[in-house]
């Protein structure tokens, strides 16, 4: 063998040594254990899903499957604070092990992570008050309205919009509301228990149904690769369903039962 091989030889040996532990699998789940902590990203200004309540304590829907969660792997939870734009970025950079926060599957982001659920029934429309003509996408021609940037409602109505549709996009959904209350804009896209929540609190100026956007439930979205962390949130989740403490949760948030298709 020529000192040119063996050099070569010797190099290759060397570098595969060194690059063994970067394609050593992931396990999530066995790190989470190990730690004791699942950090999990959920809203903090999307109600009845996430917000602070009177005591600056995070509180809603997610956070109450954030807890159901660390409480069935016997870990301390660490709440992780995102928007609809941060929420995914979180996760794949590892700030957060989960995100909880009224996530919606598609395939875009199929390519990027996997999901769990669904969890939670979610359906999201146009909405306005009622004396706004609107009742298809094709009405929105010449309308302006608001809705929160990278949020599942963005990427729809960007699809079915007229190209004469002013889109406001906002970074937070408190912008969003905002917008619509003070008259910026008089259409809204979000999600349905979002809109009957400001309904109940802003009763001078309620919203009506124009029309839905889409179907989408919501998902627990976790990084690709994770099969044992998937398959335990899955049997959490599966479990929470047939015992009522998933239902229990809705009818405290939600003020509606799960839909059995869920």
């Amino acid at each position: 063998m020529s000192k040119r091989s063996s050099l070569f030889l010797a190099v290759a040996a060397t570098v595969s040594t060194f690059m063994i532990p970067t394609f050593a699998n992931a396990d999530a789940l066995a790190d989470i254990k190990k730690s004791g902590v699942i950090k999990i990203a959920v809203p903090q200004d999307f109600p009845p899903f996430g917000t602070v309540g009177t005591d600056l304590k995070a509180q809603g829907y997610d956070i109450d499957v954030a807890k159901l969660i660390a409480q069935n792997l016997g870990v301390k939870l660490v709440l992780v604070p995102v928007t609809s734009a941060n929420r995914i970025s979180y996760l794949t950079t590892k700030k957060a092990d989960l995100v909880i926060s009224s996530l919606g599957k598609n395939p875009d982001r199929e390519k990027v992570i996997s999901f769990v659920g669904p969890y939670a029934p979610f359906y999201n429309g146009v909405f306005g008050q009622k004396n706004v003509a609107v009742k298809s996408a094709a009405d929105l021609a010449g309308k302006t309205i608001a809705v929160t940037r990278g949020s599942i409602e963005d990427l729809e109505l960007s699809k079915i919009a007229p190209s004469s549709t002013t889109i406001k996009r906002f970074e937070d959904n408190n912008s969003t509301v905002s917008a619509f209350y003070s008259g910026q804009v008089n259409l809204i896209a979000t999600g349905n228990v979002v809109a009957g929540t400001l309904s109940k609190h802003f009763t001078k100026k309620p919203l009506d149904t124009k029309f839905i956007i889409k179907n989408s439930p919501c998902y627990i979205g976790l990084n690709k690769g994770e099969a044992a962390l998937e398959s335990k949130l899955t049997a959490i989740i599966k479990t929470a369903k047939s015992n009522g403490q998933l239902n229990r949760i809705a009818v405290q948030w939600l003020g509606a039962p799960l839909p059995k298709q869920l």
